[in-house]
């Protein structure tokens, strides 16, 4: 039997819930599909803060270092929200990211054929079906580029620098091209070219290795302003694609709508190991903390990309993927859940998670 160790981050908020739930699918995946994982619980975040004075405790790194990978929750809230940049919460989830050399973010935009009507977009729009998979970069550019305040002219002045070297871009560029290349061979790569001068490295660089190392991937490049439009005009068009820091966190977040509910929808972050950090890309609402009211399926579906993409069980993803579709035909969360939807009732957090384990064991 194969035995892997996952450090569970908690964090935040409904953190701790939807991981809770997570646990349950993935030990029931694990007792059908014959592996084991020991979880172990470390901080971060704003419960990091709170318990040690830090958001990221070097106890945490270590483990999740050690670690075959990572599950996180969420992190955050307005109870920290009056601590000064680098004591926030947020540092903590951009730190364990930088630690871990996790430099690639895949972030599915994947509609449910149950949560069809959900869509803010019209049928017409959506097609038969929407599968996108946006590929971030993860620690470079804007975000961690130099930042600073000056005086000019008198008044307070602020900067933030966007900055790509290379290497950076080519990393990233090869890992959306692989992906592209398992899909449907279409990329399409993201950047304001026409001001940036940071674009312009990027999409020369793009270009080169889609040129030199995979002439089987049809290569488009688009600014990001047409890309934010294109993503509600004709989704459909897109299959793959790879951009920037901050182009990245905005049309994923956009793209993640498209599907009907950010409860829904699962992350990845990667670096060149196999070891990666997995959490769902919504935030840690602490206003229905211990409600019950969570959606955990971003969450236990980010537990499947944890099985796909770093311990090698495709299966058993594959497996909690039907499951979660097959719940959704007769149960929702208040998040995705509507009156008076007929052969559908709402449930809680809890009772979503045992849903999906009892589909998942009624499915062998």
């Amino acid at each position: 039997m194969n035995q892997y160790k996952v450090v569970l981050l908690k964090g935040d908020g409904i953190g701790s819930e939807i991981v809770e739930q997570a646990v349950n699918v993935l030990e029931t995946a694990g007792e059908l599909y014959g592996f084991s994982i020991e979880f172990q619980e470390e901080l971060l975040g704003g419960s990091a803060i709170d318990a040690v004075g830090t958001p990221l405790p070097q106890k945490t790194i270590d483990a999740c270092k050690a670690a075959d990978s990572t599950l996180l929750g969420a992190v955050g809230g307005p109870k920290w929200d009056g601590l000064s940049g680098d004591k926030r919460p947020e540092k903590g989830l951009l730190g364990i990211r930088e630690a871990l050399g996790l430099f690639a973010n895949l972030r599915p935009a994947v509609i449910f054929p149950e949560l069809r009507e959900a869509s803010p977009l019209r049928a017409d729009i959506i097609g038969e079906k929407l599968d996108i998979m946006v590929v971030r970069e993860l620690t470079g550019g804007i975000y961690f580029g130099e930042r600073g305040r000056t005086a000019e002219n008198g008044q307070e002045a602020a900067y933030d620098t966007e900055k790509y070297s290379v290497g950076e871009v080519e990393r990233i560029a090869r890992v959306a091209f692989e992906m592209a290349r398992k899909r449907g061979k279409r990329l399409c790569s993201v950047d304001k070219a026409n001001v940036l001068e940071s674009s312009r490295l990027w999409r020369a660089t793009v270009a080169r290795i889609g040129q030199q190392e995979y002439p089987d991937v049809e290569i488009t490049n688009m600014y990001v302003d047409n890309c934010a439009m294109q993503l509600v005009r004709n989704p459909g068009q897109f299959d793959v694609i790879v951009t920037s820091n901050i182009f990245g966190d905005i049309l994923s977040d956009e793209a993640s709508m498209i599907s009907g509910s950010i409860g829904m929808l699962a992350s990845a972050s990667l670096g060149s190991g196999k070891a990666g950090l997995f959490e769902p890309i919504h935030g840690s609402a602490p206003d229905i903390a211990g409600t019950g009211k969570a959606n955990p399926l971003a969450t236990i579906l980010s537990g499947a990309m944890m099985l796909k993409y770093s311990l090698d069980q495709p299966e058993a993803a594959a497996a909690i993927e039907a499951a979660v579709s097959k719940v959704l035909q007769t149960a929702r969360t208040a998040d995705i859940y509507t009156e008076g939807m007929q052969g559908v009732r709402k449930v809680s957090c809890s009772e979503m998670g045992q849903l999906v384990c009892d589909a998942l064991k009624a499915s062998r």
